[in-house]
């Protein structure tokens, strides 16, 4: 099948930056006395209000401060990182390849716009983008697939025609309920196989895919 649109989640994917969130996450979470050890302390693609909502159950957190004000207090401390912060290996060539090839491209993140803003100013990154949806214009995140459906809608495709690159499982989930093919990115091993149960195909990175495999699928 022909694709006519290619769909990418920004963080964890266009960027290699979930270190830098986890390094925010856990900033914050020790001003409670709480050590996290791992690089990754939170769930991918569901949105940092979401996972902070986790936290406070997971954690028995007591705090007078409000999801939304950990959640800001959070993205503070990832947009001190962003020079830090990278593009997947490969994306660049990627993106052009396809977009040579007459295909569409969109940005849908449950990130708010303030923070892409940040990021597209830092890396250039915003022209390679025909239309971009971030978490304020809906209701409810991944794996909800509404935002995968805004994103359709403003380029005016089919979401039979379009494929989403994602990095989480929510995220994946999300596109398939739309009604979309997805290509995952495994983090490592074990992230590998979760992947492998859920997406259409499992890669390392941009290097691993081209516009033959995108039509391939």
């Amino acid at each position: 099948m022909k694709i006519q649109a290619v769909i990418f989640d920004l963080n964890g994917t266009v960027l290699a930056d979930e270190k830098q969130y986890g390094r925010a996450f856990a900033k914050i979470l020790a001003q409670f006395g709480i050590e996290i050890e791992s690089d990754y302390p939170h769930i991918a693609g569901i949105g940092v209000e979401e996972n902070w909502s986790i936290f406070i159950q997971k954690h028995k957190i007591k705090t007078d401060k409000s999801i939304e004000e950990l959640a800001q207090e959070t993205q503070s401390e990832y947009c001190k990182q962003i020079s830090q912060v990278t593009l997947k290996n490969g994306f660049q060539e990627f993106v052009e390849s396809i977009r040579n090839s007459g295909i569409q491209t969109a940005l849908a993140t449950s990130n708010y716009w303030d923070v892409v803003e940040k990021i597209f100013k830092a890396l250039s990154i915003g022209d390679y983008f025909e239309s971009v949806t971030t978490g304020e214009e809906v209701e409810f995140k991944k794996p909800n697939p509404r935002i995968f459906e805004i994103a359709t809608e403003k380029l005016g495709a089919d979401p039979s025609e379009c494929l989403v690159i994602e990095d989480s499982v929510a995220g994946v989930e999300a596109a398939h309920l739309a009604g979309m093919k997805v290509i995952a990115f495994a983090r490592n091993e074990k992230h590998k196989a979760t992947l492998l149960k859920e997406a259409d195909l499992v890669v390392n990175d941009f290097t691993e895919i081209s516009v033959d495999d995108i039509d391939d699928l």
